[in-house]
């Protein structure tokens, strides 16, 4: 490995061998997503906390202060919507390595859909970009997702996709944490993995608790964005899962952490969704 390369690596992966990152890429096929309708206000109490953060050069250009930053995780595979959801695994690469460079990010970041009719496409994408970047020394992270097919999240597809992603050459996996059977998908894969979420739950600790699994079962740290930025409390969440990640706190000492960041942190106001849906019901 070029030093170029393992500079980019260690500038994302900390020395103790953990990683926070913070994904706001979302709105490349979403649109404007509820809380992250003004990134750069989204993310900006929550710098201090991550590694770095994951998004599109159009948001990078935009929205973030490259005086004030972290290291950037360049999303670069995107042309659909969630207005054609079924065509949501057509995606092909928009970004070109030289742009990568220009822009100064320490890595990129694509999508590659294990399973779907668009399966050969998307994992060319990835050879094809790991070639281009290799070129660079510019780490690729690649990313399993699912689409709308959740079902796939269990151990056996995790470990299939995210091993593939490995041996095409992907630096580092963006996986989904499944629970059970998730030490085998971390086992079987060569490359660093960090979890990009879990099954849906309805309390900070559960969120703490899946974290500190994924850790305990080899993960070297997290993806998230919603848990954190969607949150009434998005600097209580992104202090306590740091403290999971980089201090080794259990998901009780995380707890901890939030109540007492909470009870300093201004509760954010009502999404704007949940807002026009009270305001029709009156």
């Amino acid at each position: 490995m070029d030093w170029g390369m393992k500079n980019r690596l260690a500038q994302l992966i900390q020395r103790d061998g953990r990683a926070m990152f913070l994904p706001i890429d979302h709105g490349y096929f979403q649109g404007p997503t509820t809380r992250l309708e003004e990134p750069g206000k989204t993310i900006q109490p929550l710098l201090p906390y991550v590694d770095a953060i994951m998004l599109t050069r159009g948001i990078l250009r935009s929205c973030v202060d490259p005086t004030n930053t972290k290291p950037v995780i360049l999303r670069v595979s995107g042309g659909t919507s969630m207005a054609r959801k079924d065509e949501l695994s057509h995606e092909g690469i928009t970004t070109s390595a030289r742009e990568v460079v220009r822009l100064n990010a320490s890595a990129v970041s694509m999508s590659i859909f294990v399973g779907s009719e668009r399966e050969h496409e998307t994992l060319l994408n990835l050879s094809n970009l790991v070639n281009e970047c290799e070129e660079y020394d510019i780490p690729v992270m690649a990313v399993t997702a699912v689409g709308t097919e959740l079902g796939k999240r269990d151990a056996r597809y995790l470990a299939l996709a995210s091993r593939i992603a490995a041996e095409l050459g992907a630096r580092v996996v963006k996986t989904y944490y499944c629970g059970e059977g998730f030490e085998k998908v971390v086992h079987g894969c060569p490359v660093p993995i960090v979890i990009a979420g879990g099954p849906k739950v309805d309390s900070e600790f559960e969120v703490f608790s899946w974290v500190y699994d994924a850790l305990q079962k080899g993960a070297i740290g997290v993806n998230l964005g919603r848990n954190v930025w969607q949150h009434d409390y998005p600097v209580a969440m992104a202090k306590a899962i740091r403290a999971i990640i980089h201090e080794n706190a259990t998901p009780k000492e995380a707890q901890t952490v939030f109540e007492e960041t909470k009870s300093g942190e201004k509760k954010r106001p009502a999404a704007r969704k949940a807002a026009a849906r009270r305001s029709a019901q009156h």
